[in-house]
């Protein structure tokens, strides 16, 4: 977000400078033919001339004679020269300063709308801080987890992390070290009996609700069904719910990486044997 705000001071600032050149490009501009109204400014201080002296007195002479009676000397009338043809100044030249600010104006925006762009991407990308989604979470003592999911009937959810945290019995570890290919990343948190899912359905990402009277988790989406420990059981998911690694700290903490999502296992696997405790909240059967 510093990057953004940092991008479009830059532009502001940017933004004014090119419209000061703006404004002081078309008062030169107007200055030809007549003074522009800062010479006037600065002549207000000179010495004022006899109009016979201005008249027979050519530029380059009068203002040697003009400093001469600043110093203390005296004015020194000369001859008048031979006038100077005037020669316009050739409307190419004049077009092609114009055109040449207008396209580096031009690419100077557009480079600075690459950076502030390209600014607003790497703060989108850099890795976020030490809480949230996509962080390390400590959820808290194994202890007050097991509490809070027996508190919340089976299903513990935790918004932070956009994830479930449910019961993992004891009894389906050595089933599930055979069968999950993922079972290193997670084994810390099963052997002290839970389990962190993503809450995104595998299907076409809705969020998965739990059910109170099955005790499964079903997709309101298009009926997607899976058991408590995230494992597909109907519908039309490709496999069972991702989750995501745990780890038990030397505190008796569970702290789950959501930075990295594990895919769920495959049709079929079902190593806890749970089968629906009551009616389903969502229409739909086995598959």
């Amino acid at each position: 977000m510093i990057y953004v705000i940092i991008a479009l001071v830059v532009l502001a600032l940017i933004a004014v400078s090119v419209i000061g050149l703006s404004l002081r490009k078309g008062d030169t501009s107007a200055a030809y033919g007549q003074l522009a109204s800062e010479t006037i400014k600065r002549d207000r201080s000179a010495v004022e001339l006899d109009t016979e002296t201005v008249e027979a007195v050519p530029g380059r002479s009068l203002e040697a004679t003009v400093r001469a009676e600043q110093r203390g000397g005296t004015l020194v009338k000369t001859g008048p020269s031979a006038p100077v043809a005037y020669v316009p100044p050739d409307p190419e030249t004049v077009g092609v300063a114009r055109r040449q600010f207008l396209n580096r104006g031009i690419v100077a925006m557009f480079g600075l709308g690459l950076t502030g762009f390209g600014a607003a991407c790497l703060g989108f990308l850099y890795p976020q801080g030490g809480s949230g989604f996509g962080s390390r979470i400590n959820v808290g003592r194994i202890p007050d987890i097991a509490a809070a999911i027996k508190a919340g009937g089976g299903f513990f959810y935790v918004p932070e992390g956009r994830m479930w945290i449910t019961e993992y019995p004891a009894s389906a570890l050595e089933k599930a070290a055979a069968t999950y290919s993922f079972y290193p990343q997670v084994e810390q948190g099963l052997k002290t009996g839970v389990v962190a899912l993503y809450q995104t359905c595998p299907h076409l990402g809705c969020r998965v609700p739990n059910c109170a009277t099955s005790q499964w988790f079903e997709c309101p989406c298009h009926g997607s069904q899976y058991n408590r420990v995230g494992e597909k059981k109907g519908g039309p998911a490709p496999r069972g719910m991702d989750r995501f690694p745990m780890e038990v700290t030397a505190a008796n903490e569970l702290v789950v990486n959501t930075g990295a999502v594990i895919q769920g296992p495959p049709i079929g696997t079902n190593t806890t044997g749970q089968e629906a405790e009551g009616p389903h909240c969502i229409g739909g059967g086995h598959s």
